[in-house]
């Protein structure tokens, strides 16, 4: 903060300048001026912050300098010097925008007082201009936030009102130009988690504000700029070569999604709908980079549910309470997919949460089918994660704690391996099911397993294996038009013809019989 001093007396020009420590007040003294005239040629160029003034002096004395001085630089604090004669003088000048008056028989600590409320004057008076810029910022960029997302529609016109007058005062649209504009939506890291991701996208705004015509909104994750569209400036190879710089000097990697021109301020919620729609293929499409629309055209849709084969896989490592199988098998189906050229971020999410359901809903039927009494599990209403921050580790996760709390379950009962064996021989009626492979499975000897298992289920394994196939296959011939030999070979037969005869056994009727009367089957 800066203070000259005008007198045309020498003596207390130098005085002034000396017996003060003006330095130690925080007041950088800048040379003092001879006359009022020498003042006003100076004041434009050196801008004083407070001008402490003779009131009597050759020439113009102090209150036309004053009067001068204000209507320069308004916010410049005024004090005069006075002798006693020029007193009432003084206090009219009070009313003329000077700040105070000082006789000039005051000791140094008044005149110290003097400026010392002066330069409390212009620090409040800052703030308050700080605080109100802040306000109006805050103001411009929430009517701008609003004009993005539509708003309502008794604001929009206010909205934008305010959006345009901040665009205009800012140089965003030049007089007689057409209006061109783009939203873009920028996420960057490298620099680790919080704080320093918010600290890496406050430098990556500061680096654009300076490189681009544009106008941005700091969010929790991602910047969304308001770019002025110019050949060679903002479009499109400027834009990448500007993400590029941005890279090079924060040692970081940055994502861009490009929405399309808007020529018109309500078009700006169009343009930022489609940087949206861009934006949500992040990381299946690339981590780093500049996208738009084209970069995303053609795209259907990959798969929203997995197939009877990925859901009997999956089953089968659960069953296994095999962590390292479910990691290995969730890495390579989650990656198939990611790696789909026509999957949409929609279509993949839904299939994921497939995968998730898939397996809560085997633990549930496991359980059900024990006779476990536990609750249901809550199977999740949908899965958070972003594309570009490995998916298939949060599916892993679900499934680990579905698995985990089917076996936990599992492990309280007397005899639980026979339950597992239950559970495995339900979720593979379609495969070879020898008894000693299944006791293999549970880490059982067969012949121990095998008195065990007709001690629990009152039947022998063999028994069980074919009523569990039967029941089965009288399940399909009800729901589905399926061939018999189809059913045959997904209950484990090959043999049609032995198939049938198993099937009549246990149900009296023909497979074909029982699929046109199921309900008079014994």
């Amino acid at each position: 903060m800066k203070i000259m001093i005008v007198d045309d007396e020498v003596i207390i020009r130098n005085g002034l300048c000396t017996v003060i420590d003006w330095k130690e007040l925080g007041l950088e003294l800048i040379p003092p001026a001879a006359s009022a005239e020498e003042a006003l040629e100076r004041i434009p160029t050196e801008k004083p912050d407070i001008l402490l003034t003779d009131i009597r002096m050759s020439g113009m004395d102090g209150i036309e300098l004053a009067k001068e001085v204000k209507e320069m630089l308004p916010g410049t604090e005024v004090l005069i010097l006075t002798g006693y004669d020029d007193f009432s003088y003084a206090q009219q000048a009070l009313r003329g925008g000077v700040t105070d008056y000082l006789l000039k028989t005051s000791r140094p600590e008044e005149i110290i007082k003097a400026a010392m409320k002066a330069k409390q004057n212009i620090v409040e008076r800052q703030e308050w201009i700080k605080q109100e810029m802040l306000q109006q910022t805050a103001l411009n960029k929430q009517a701008l936030l609003n004009v993005l997302n539509g708003g309502l529609d008794d604001e929009r016109g206010a909205d934008l009102d305010r959006v345009r007058e901040w665009f205009r005062k800012q140089g965003m649209n030049k007089p007689g130009d057409d209006l061109s504009l783009r939203v873009m939506l920028l996420s960057a890291s490298g620099w680790g988690e919080k704080p320093f991701d918010d600290l890496l996208h406050g430098a990556v705004d500061n680096i654009l504000c300076e490189l681009l015509p544009c106008m941005t909104l700091v969010g929790k994750d991602r910047l969304v700029l308001v770019a002025r569209e110019e050949t060679g400036v903002s479009d499109r190879p400027a834009l990448e070569r500007i993400q590029n710089r941005v890279e090079e000097i924060l040692k970081c990697t940055v994502f861009s999604a490009l929405g399309s021109l808007a020529t018109s301020y309500e078009g700006l919620k169009q343009s930022y709908q489609d940087a949206l729609e861009v934006y949500a293929y992040k990381g299946l499409i690339g981590s780093r980079g500049l996208f738009a629309a084209e970069d995303i055209k053609g795209r259907a849709g990959g798969r929203t549910l997995c197939t009877e084969k990925e859901e009997a896989e999956l089953s089968a490592i659960l069953m296994n309470n095999d962590a390292t199988a479910l990691r290995h098998w969730v890495n390579q189906t989650v990656r198939n997919q990611l790696e789909d050229p026509a999957v949409t971020p929609v279509t993949l999410r839904a299939f994921l949460h497939s995968l998730v359901v898939a397996g809560y809903r085997w633990a549930e039927r496991t359980r059900a089918g024990l006779g476990d009494p536990s609750p249901n599990l809550a199977i999740p209403a949908s899965l958070s994660f972003e594309w570009d921050a490995r998916p298939e580790d949060e599916v892993f996760k679900q499934l680990s704690a579905a698995m985990a709390v089917y076996h936990q379950s599992m492990d309280q009962t007397r005899f639980s391996y026979i339950h597992k064996a239950i559970a495995y021989i339900k979720d593979h009626l379609d495969q070879p099911l020898s008894l000693n492979q299944v006791a293999g499975i549970v880490h059982s000897n067969p012949n121990h397993f095998s008195e065990v298992f007709k001690r629990e289920t009152g039947m022998t394994y063999l028994e069980f294996v074919t009523r569990e196939r039967m029941r089965k296959a009288a399940e399909i011939l009800q729901c589905t038009p399926s061939k018999v030999a189809d059913v045959a070979k997904r209950v484990g037969y090959v043999d049609i013809k032995y198939f049938t005869q198993q099937f009549k056994k246990h149900t009296g009727k023909t497979p074909s019989e029982f699929r046109q009367h199921p309900k008079e089957a014994e």
